[in-house]
């Protein structure tokens, strides 16, 4: 018995390890053309045009004519592969190519400059002592320190206006950790060593005073960490190699929307890293319309640069949002039905089966289309109806779903349909169960109007999506908790099997829970006669792999953020283009111009949102 758990320990650190180099080695390509230096980028500035004059939007492009010459590696030999390899020059016609904003001050000199091993890293997290930072940034740092996937010399320094000692802080935070990874007996005194690197500031997040203190104590870290590179240096014989090793910084803004602003200018001004890179992560929300969004932007860009800015959405770090793009491009399969010829529609689904429970007082500041729809689903649809992007550079992949989101239709009222969820009691067990409705929760404003449910129909106006209808739908307290992505084919012309119960082919990715991959196909059943059925070709990821990691969303954008991979971080002039689809819409339901319709806790939500679905001849489809 003790040989098979060494061997299947055994098997489980092979896995790790392989893991953990298949990532390194994915970072290093992604993150390759940080080395080259950056093309200068031209501001532009969009105007709002009506939905029918869509070939006005190139106004937002750069429209110089100019030609791209791409190196491609082709092989010809025989039909086994053997050959010689050889650069041939393809020219590709002129193409409109989005513009990333200009950045307008660089406080470090090696903003963009890739780390080395021997670097030391400072994490301040933002907000140290609220409910993200201990719920979700604190243990995903201690997920990718376990992992060994963070740089060797680093420390986490915690900021926030709460008087509390290092000691306190780190009993704040032992509480929230956990092992995800399999060697429970080994965590323990994983933890320890993290904890013993985690530090605490007080300070106000807006006071300059505070951030000096910060950057007083982060200098000590930081000169203690070179001054022992110095001794090393010397005695392994090179002196003078310590010169070579910078001390970077990471800022995590885990703290409210009203306090980005002040809080960036005192980073840049009192604790932006001055022998290395300082990047700043920025959680959502982005502003609640076009106008507070372009003045978060602006104000950011006073004292930050584009290029020092990661725009964080959780939603782009889950497993099967990031392999959107490997299921199109590196599946042949797949990209020749993946348009308005074979596709009758697309529905992106975000269902929870719990309701605000004591955050209504944040959420009614927003509601559910700023909540969840203008973000996190329209982020996914960016990268499901992109084209192929010139290659997995962060800016080649971010120019693309900037061009899907500026090819999109102003988003018309009369394809939003809106509702707010009552109370409801139930029998469960024998025993009366009530659930409490939305205006019910104490945190709530009395007679809110906010939505908490939203469905919407979108449109591409560009040759690839053309007429096909994009449904988006998103509520609380519905009937099950799931997000997912279906995909619709149309009907078959002249389909010799005239069943119409069968329905249409349909592809199915699942992002949560239980992540899978499945394609609905019509088969025949098993037997003499020939009887058909609808069934399906299943991925479940919790099957086939089951010897594989499943980081948390955090653990792969804060990692990201550490290497300087920007591909699933949000740009300025995107951010821009998503507000503008849904600010019309916005402004009028604030007015009261929509109110929402009532539904039941528990229930698949208002009755207006399958109206709203069959206009376009669509049917909601069920998860299950």
């Amino acid at each position: 018995a003790g040989e098979r758990e060494r061997e299947k320990e055994e098997k489980k650190k092979k896995t790790r390890d392989k893991n953990k180099m298949m990532y390194r080695h994915a970072v290093s390509m992604r993150t390759s053309s940080s080395l080259r230096p950056q093309q200068s980028h031209k501001s532009t500035t969009r105007t709002a045009f009506p939905p029918s004059r869509r070939g006005q939007r190139a106004a937002g492009y750069d429209q110089r004519r100019s030609k791209v010459v791409v190196n491609v590696a082709s092989s010809v030999g025989s039909s086994k592969g053997k050959g010689k390899d050889f650069d041939q020059q393809v020219v590709y016609a002129p193409q409109a190519t989005t513009q990333m904003p200009k950045a307008t001050t660089a406080p470090s000199s090696r903003v963009g400059a890739r780390s080395s091993e021997s670097d030391f890293l400072s994490i301040i997290v933002l907000g140290a002592s609220g409910d993200l930072a201990k719920r979700k940034v604190i243990p995903a740092l201690f997920a990718l320190y376990y992992q060994e996937m963070l740089p060797e010399n680093f420390v986490i320094m915690g900021y926030a206006r709460s008087e509390l000692s290092d000691a306190a802080f780190r009993d704040s935070l032992e509480s929230r950790l956990t092992c995800r990874v399999s060697e429970k007996e080994k965590c323990q005194g994983k933890m320890e060593a993290f904890l013993q690197k985690c530090f605490y500031c007080q300070g106000g997040y807006d006071s300059e005073e505070g951030f000096d203190g910060l950057n007083h104590k982060l200098l000590e870290h930081e000169s203690n960490y070179l001054r022992h590179a110095k001794e090393e240096a010397a005695a392994a014989g090179v002196p003078g190699e310590e010169g070579n090793v910078a001390a970077n910084r990471i800022f995590y803004m885990s703290i409210p929307p009203s306090v980005f602003l002040p809080a960036a200018e005192c980073t840049s001004k009192k604790a932006s890293a001055t022998n290395g890179w300082t990047r700043v992560i920025v959680e959502k929300p982005f502003g609640r319309d076009s106008e507070t969004s372009a003045a978060l932007n602006n104000g950011l860009a006073k004292h930050l640069t584009e290029e020092q800015v990661y725009r964080i959405d959780h939603y782009l770090g889950k497993e099967l949002v990031e392999n959107l793009i490997v299921l199109r491009f590196a599946n042949l399969v797949f990209e020749p039905l993946w348009n308005r010829q074979y596709v009758e529609n697309v529905q992106i689904i975000f269902s929870e089966n719990f309701g605000t429970e004591g955050r209504g007082g944040y959420f009614d500041n927003y509601g559910i289309i700023r909540d969840i729809m203008q973000n996190h689903l329209l982020q996914v649809l960016a990268l499901f109806a992109m084209e192929q992007p010139v290659s997995l550079d962060a800016e080649d992949i971010r120019n693309e779903k900037v061009k899907v989101l500026r090819s999109m239709r102003t988003l018309d009222l009369d394809d939003v349909v809106v509702g707010q969820y009552t109370g409801r009691t139930t029998t469960c067990d024998g025993a009366s169960v009530t659930y409490p409705g939305y205006l019910d929760d104490d945190t709530v404003p009395e007679g809110s109007m906010v939505p908490t449910f939203a469905a919407a129909a979108l449109f591409i106006d560009n040759p690839r999506w053309e007429g096909v209808p994009f449904l988006m739908k998103a509520g609380k307290a519905l009937d099950e908790r799931h997000a997912e992505i279906r995909m619709q084919f149309k009907d078959i012309p002249g389909n010799l099997y005239r069943d119409k119960s069968l329905g249409n082919n349909e592809l199915v990715i699942r992002i949560q829970p239980e992540e899978a991959i499945t394609l609905r196909i019509s088969n025949k059943i098993p037997g003499l006669g020939m009887n058909l059925n609808n069934t399906k070709l299943n991925l479940q990821y919790k099957d086939d792999y089951r010897d594989f990691q499943f980081p948390d969303a955090y653990e792969r954008l804060i990692l990201d953020a550490v290497h300087g991979d920007k591909r699933l971080f949000i740009r300025s002039d995107e951010l821009e283009a998503a507000w503008d689809i849904f600010t019309p819409a916005l402004h009028r339901i604030d007015a009261g111009e929509l109110p929402p319709e009532l539904y039941p806790y528990g229930s698949r939500g208002p009755v207006g949102a399958h109206y709203l679905a069959s206009k376009y001849g669509v049917r909601w489809a069920q998860s299950k």
